[in-house]
């Protein structure tokens, strides 16, 4: 896929699959009702889409705020875990009727799917969400996904949907993802300073870019913010998927994006193998390895973990789990899948593969992680 510019998402030649997301304070209005006449332009323009050929999922926030706006409760429904719980389980009724109505009205059939994190973190059930959505797409459905907040607890949710946007759009094999935001695009400071310049491209989420973004969500509906979309196009570059933001506060926002090719691009960086991709994605770790300088060297040059270099051990991880690996500094390296556990790492940490058999009680493992199951940062 060749996008270089805001316009090229929504060509069908370059951006055959694309996943928009739009948040809660886009959907529903401050009284917690939806605003129908914006959501009915947007869904005209999810229906041009595909009419020129693209295949659309839409990641849909606004479900606690409908429900919360139904049961009367305070706080739009997230004074507690409990009451966010019940105003979704009543939201997502009415959220999915909304975008079955307004979809309808263009002859597209929207098709619900409600995930927890479990659903794409663990890679029998990822896989099978993404089945799913293949064959929805190949029947010309329009699927619709939100996190199931009503059961969704808050050690197993993602917490915001612009993360979970970057999610599907891998298990979907999408090309290219769009947050819509209340703001045109990243910008180098506060956007409220005049002398704030929106960032149009972006090539690598570093260090600097993360220090330009605010965790506020202004509306106070939401749970995101500039932090977790810069997050969503972390998981999305390692993917080799672009990612944009665009000013989703406009009437027909993808049309006046595209054709003032006005947002930030966020470029992929590498195309991982589709399994290094998901893990790459893994939000949970069940645990960390710290590393000494001459293992991080070495794990960036290609190479698997070894119980040599690692200083110390952290979490309580059994063998096949998810784990960080971090340097002395506490900066984040690579997650993999560890081939012991937590138990037998400490014992074995800082050792050469001669006395591990010893401290084991078996043939010890080629490494703790080995390189074709752990993707770097």
């Amino acid at each position: 896929m060749n996008v270089k510019m805001v316009s090229d998402l929504f060509d069908p030649v370059k951006t055959p699959r694309i996943v928009v997301k739009v948040g809660s304070a886009l959907l529903v209005g401050r009284d917690g009702q939806p605003r129908r006449e914006w959501l009915a332009k947007l869904a005209a323009e999810i229906a041009a889409a595909t009419e020129r050929g693209q295949q659309v999922i839409v990641v849909s926030s606004g479900a606690i705020a409908l429900g919360a706006a139904r049961l009367r409760l305070p706080k739009g429904g997230r004074a507690s875990l409990s009451e966010a719980q019940a105003a979704a389980a009543v939201g997502q009724i009415a959220l999915s009727g909304l975008w079955a109505e307004l979809l309808g009205g263009h002859g597209l059939t929207a098709a619900q799917l409600l995930v927890t994190l479990e659903d794409l973190e663990g890679r029998r059930r990822y896989l099978n969400a993404s089945a799913t959505i293949g064959k929805l797409l190949r029947a010309g459905a329009v699927p619709v996904v939100n996190e199931n907040d009503s059961v969704a607890t808050h050690e197993i949710r993602f917490g915001d949907n612009d993360r979970l946007a970057a999610r599907v759009a891998q298990a979907a094999k999408a090309n290219a993802v769009v947050l819509l935001s209340d703001i045109d695009g990243l910008y180098d400071r506060d956007p409220r300073d005049p002398e704030a310049k929106m960032v149009e491209r972006v090539k690598g989420v570093t260090a600097k870019i993360l220090a330009m973004a605010s965790g506020d969500s202004a509306s106070g509906m939401g749970s995101g913010g500039m932090t977790s979309k810069l997050h969503a196009a972390q998981i999305a570059e390692r993917a080799g998927i672009t990612l944009a933001i665009i000013n989703g506060t406009h009437d027909s926002p993808l049309e006046r994006a595209s054709k003032a090719n006005l947002g930030t691009l966020f470029l992929p960086r590498r195309r991982d193998s589709a399994r290094k991709a998901w893990l790459g994605g893994r939000l949970r770790m069940k645990g960390a390895l710290i590393v000494d300088s001459g293992c991080a060297s070495a794990l960036q040059d290609g190479g698997s973990l070894l119980a040599s270099g690692i200083l110390s051990v952290e979490g309580g991880f059994s063998r096949g789990d998810a784990v960080a690996v971090r340097d002395e500094e506490g900066r984040f390296l690579a997650k993999g899948l560890a081939e012991y556990d937590a138990a037998e790492v400490s014992a074995i940490a800082g050792t050469r593969s001669k006395q591990q058999e010893k401290l084991l009680g078996y043939a010890p493992r080629s490494a703790v992680i080995h390189r074709d199951h752990m993707v770097l940062l």
